[in-house]
């Protein structure tokens, strides 16, 4: 390890940086926004760079080339940013002889420091640095690793920050506090704070460390909706809370991509359900959210698409509310979205569509009841889940109640997936192209001229 990653109090230090331009202005920002105390000398120098000089702490501004004689011992910190190798080398040696930090922009080899990549959350600061060997892979590091800290981390860490000394004083013993800082950071509390109620956060920690025991006994139950299948669609909550869940009880649509970026160690239990086979009864679904919950685990419950269209999300968080037990849901991207997007049709589209209907499909009694007078209204596009072996039934009852029978019709096989296929048809020919050809669930159905604009704007997957 070439460098020694250090986290520098530079409030009320100062620091001179030689050059003007834009590069000087970045590292004035960093300095300035730690506390620190800017001094420039350049020949000439940005407006916004000579108002940051003077509008903090009282710096300087030198009109002029760097001397020698300007590089005063009081310095804390040098940054040589010149166009001009010569004098950045001069700088820097003149800086080593006088055992003050130096930095020498695009010169590793005279850095003493240098400035890394930041995502900050003040009080939280996550600094990258390649070395001065890529600085260009810093900031991508810096963009990925910005995207899945969330904004409240900084408002979370002041929030716990204020309670440290009285959980100490509640909690003595090191090991307990461990146990109960795991158990705030990663529950309800947490999530209250990230969610932007800092005040009800701020009084469910009070309770939480007046009752520090009853805390190691509460679980939490996450409704999460993973999407329609390509596991890059899923929510960066999403994953957030899955990487934090000890158990994740799981649907038969859920990608198997997205289990396996989970780390080892969680306990994945299936619940999948297939027409006519329950794997596992929603009674004994709900039955197991109480029972890990009650043993104080962090539950995710992971349903494809979004768990408020067709998942049964409302009826599984109305039994977690009758027992008390802290819920959060967290929606996803529902099929109807993400299939027609990859698909390329719009489902609503100024010519075509100015309303659409989710509308489910699943047989009851060996048929299809819905009020198919409001279905064959014009200007409209159809969305039917579940409504594979359903088909004949919803054609045959569209078409006699004024649908045309021409109406363009799509049926999109494993969307947003890499096995994705649509097939085009029309309501007269779509039960013909079911028996003709083989089609497995899970398979979402759009009716609608918007399906006619399937062939120009596709743009995933164009092979299939």
């Amino acid at each position: 390890m070439k460098y020694l990653p250090l986290m520098h109090n530079f409030d009320g230090k100062t620091c001179l940086i030689v050059g003007g331009g834009k590069v000087a202005l970045r590292r004035a920002k960093n300095v300035v926004a730690a506390g620190g105390i800017v001094d420039v000398i350049a020949p000439t120098c940005l407006p916004e760079l000579f108002d940051l000089v003077h509008q903090y702490k009282n710096g300087q501004y030198k009109n002029g080339r760097y001397q020698a004689q300007d590089l005063d011992p009081r310095y804390d910190l040098v940054i040589a940013a010149t166009n001009d190798r010569q004098i950045n080398r001069a700088i820097a040696q003149q800086c080593k002889a006088q055992n003050i930090m130096v930095n020498v922009v695009d010169d590793a080899s005279l850095c003493d420091v240098t400035f890394p990549a930041i995502v900050d959350r003040n009080p939280i600061l996550v600094a990258i640095s390649s070395g001065s060997a890529s600085p260009q892979f810093s900031k991508l590091l810096r963009g990925r690793i910005n995207a899945f800290i969330p904004n409240g981390y900084g408002k979370l860490a002041e929030l716990f920050g204020r309670y440290r000394k009285r959980v100490k004083s509640s909690i003595p013993k090191p090991q307990d506090r461990a146990v109960f800082w795991n158990k705030v950071v990663h529950g309800h509390i947490a999530e209250s704070a990230l969610s932007g109620n800092l005040a009800q956060a701020e009084a469910q920690l009070k309770s939480a460390i007046d009752n520090h025991r009853q805390l190691e006994r509460c679980g939490e139950v996450y409704l999460i909706g993973a999407g329609p299948g390509d596991p890059d669609l899923l929510t960066l909550r999403a994953l957030r809370l899955l990487q934090q869940s000890e158990v994740i009880i799981y649907d038969r649509l859920v990608a198997p991509e997205i289990l396996s970026r989970l780390e080892h160690g969680k306990d994945l239990i299936y619940v999948g359900k297939q027409r006519a086979n329950h794997a596992v009864a929603q009674q004994q679904i709900n039955e197991l959210l109480i029972h890990y919950a009650n043993q104080g685990k962090r539950v995710a419950r992971l349903k494809g698409g979004d768990p408020f269209i067709f998942g049964r999300g409302g009826e599984e968080i109305e039994n977690l509310a009758a027992h008390n037990i802290p819920f959060q849901v967290i929606p996803g991207i529902t099929a109807a979205n993400g299939c027609a997007s990859y698909a390329g049709i719009p489902l609503t589209h100024r010519d075509h569509a100015q309303s659409v209907r989710f509308v489910t499909g699943q047989l009851q009694n060996g048929t299809v009841n819905l009020n198919w007078a409001e279905l064959t209204a014009p200007n409209q596009t159809l969305v039917f889940y579940m409504g594979l072996q359903g088909l004949p039934i919803i054609c045959e009852n569209l078409i006699k109640h004024g649908a045309a029978a021409n109406t363009p019709a799509a049926l999109i096989e494993k969307g947003t997936t890499l096995q994705q296929k649509v097939h085009i048809s029309t309501l007269e020919a779509l039960t013909a192209l079911l028996e003709s050809t083989d089609i497995h669930a899970p398979t979402l159905t759009i009716v609608g001229s918007v399906v006619n604009l399937h062939s120009s704007l596709r743009w995933f997957n164009k092979s299939a």
